[in-house]
């Protein structure tokens, strides 16, 4: 072997040793990356979070720090990145007006505060203080930073801010820029957050009560540029559980939102009116997969999930055939939300042999009717009130051969011929409307509501499926399949 072949071979073998170290140290897997925009005043907790999720799970997270405002314009025109931070939800808004975001997190919240160095030399005790000609202010670039804006705003309600504007020499870019120039003493007072004061063990605060009701949320969001959305969701998780992330903003003084716990492979359990099925199932798989989570689904009729419910299960969400049946257990639900309807329907054969058109139809001698269970099913409990209401319970009920648990069983029986008829919501024909005539019952109907576990350690989790569902593909989706739609966004 010549001289250059020994070299290549020498270097080859060194390649080969060098990467299967890499892999070694990385059990294996490549590092996935997160490239992630935060709000500077946040830094302190967000760091410390960052590295002990990348640590624990090998992950390199690539903090980029700034203003909310420079953050959101640096977003704009890079479009790149995986998660957004901003320490004023009104960015976050913003985010949404220029179609940047996709889920919104809440995190924690701020509150404004006048800072000054302990001792407070000038006595300032108000923000009239801040305008006199011996106190050197300092405040934040309303274009750039939160507080700046929020500053900008509150000083304009009290119909002062023009006075301090001109009082002012330099507008700073960050929270943190206030706040040192009041540490090292080139100014006497500045406009910060309460936990940005917090951290600073030479600086006090003037708790100002008009400031009181400007309270703003941190929150976070994955943008529409991530890569890798799933992987960013889960270190959002971490980082506003409880258990992990949030203690870690408790322990720099900021004030959290009530978190999930933390579960890095979390199995949900969804239960859901079996009519439901034909229409979220679809955007349940498609949550699962965006959040890298289970969601465990159980179908059944109403009747049966709302008494195991009473028996002692506690699913973390619920999805009714009808709102009656959420009222049966609306004390272990919350944020309870009408989402859709669907009318009652009687399904004949194809050609209508037995000539039906409306309930009292039903009551023809020799007629083979399915019904629904009352005990089972929503559909069963709404089909006997309502034959009960306009008197013909009895003389129908005389022609029932089946009772089900779930309407989908009476459209295979009708389908195998063993029924004339049966009472079935609009949404069980939806994939059978060519094999039956279709009969709608005037001023029957069932509204299906959707709620939130009280018990459920997955809140936050909850409330992201829920948007899946009422989404906008989802929306048509429903509509596709014979429902109507109920949802209506709450107005702020």
């Amino acid at each position: 072997m010549d001289k250059y072949s020994k070299i290549m071979k020498i270097a080859f073998s060194v390649i080969v040793l060098s990467t299967l170290l890499a892999c070694n140290s990385n059990n294996g897997q490549t590092e996935t990356k997160i490239f992630f925009y935060c709000a500077a005043g946040i830094k302190p907790a967000v760091s410390m979070i960052a590295d002990e999720y990348s640590k624990e799970y090998n992950v390199d997270i690539q903090l980029q720090y700034g203003g909310s405002g420079t953050l959101l314009s640096n977003i704009r025109v890079a479009k790149r990145g995986d998660l957004y931070l901003a320490a004023d939800q009104s960015y976050i808004e913003k985010a949404k007006e220029y179609n940047l975001i996709d889920e919104v997190i809440p995190v924690a919240y701020l509150t404004p505060v006048i800072i000054v160095k302990k001792g407070n030399a000038k006595n300032i005790k108000s923000i009239k203080d801040l305008l006199r000609e011996d106190v050197r202010v300092a405040i934040a670039n309303p274009s750039a930073a939160s507080i700046g804006r929020l500053t900008k705003k509150m000083l304009e309600d009290k119909g002062i801010w023009d006075q301090l504007r001109a009082h002012v020499k330099v507008l700073k870019p960050t929270v943190n820029d206030v706040a040192n120039d009041v540490k090292i003493g080139s100014v006497d007072a500045g406009i910060v957050w309460d936990a940005t004061a917090n951290q600073y063990d030479d600086l006090q605060s003037i708790e100002v009560p008009e400031f009181n009701k400007y309270v703003k949320q941190v929150t976070v969001a994955v943008l529409k540029s991530s890569k890798n959305p799933t992987a960013a969701l889960r270190f959002v998780r971490y980082m506003t559980a409880k258990d992990k992330g949030l203690k870690v903003f408790e322990k720099f003084k900021y004030k959290p939102v009530d978190g999930d716990i933390w579960d890095e492979n979390p199995d949900i359990v969804f239960y859901s009116g079996g009519v439901n099925r034909v229409a979220v199932d679809k955007a349940i798989r498609a949550f699962e997969k965006r959040e890298g989570v289970r969601v465990t689904t159980v179908y059944n009729g109403c009747g049966i999930l709302v008494s195991q419910i009473k028996a002692g299960q506690r699913p973390d969400a619920y999805l009714t055939c009808d709102t009656s049946f959420m009222a049966q257990v609306n004390n272990r639900f919350s944020e309870i939300q009408n989402v859709s309807k669907t009318q009652i329907v009687i399904i004949a054969d194809k050609a209508n042999t037995h000539n039906i058109h409306s309930l009292q139809d039903l009551t023809k001698k020799g007629l083979k009717i399915g019904v629904c269970n009352p005990q089972q099913s929503a559909l069963g409990t709404l089909t006997a009130r309502l034959l009960k209401r306009r008197s013909l319970y009895e003389s129908i009920m005389k022609n029932v051969r089946s009772q089900t648990p779930t309407a989908d069983l009476l459209v295979n029986q009708m389908r195998t011929g063993s029924l004339d008829a049966a009472i079935v919501y609009m949404a069980n024909t939806s994939q059978v409307k060519d094999k039956f005539t279709i009969i709608p019952v005037e001023n029957a109907n069932a509204t299906q509501n959707f709620g939130l576990g009280v018990n459920s350690g997955h809140k936050n989790l909850i409330r992201r499926l829920f948007q899946f569902i009422i989404s906008d593909s989802s929306k048509k989706n429903y509509l596709k399949n014979g429902f109507e739609w109920k949802y209506q966004q709450s107005k702020k």
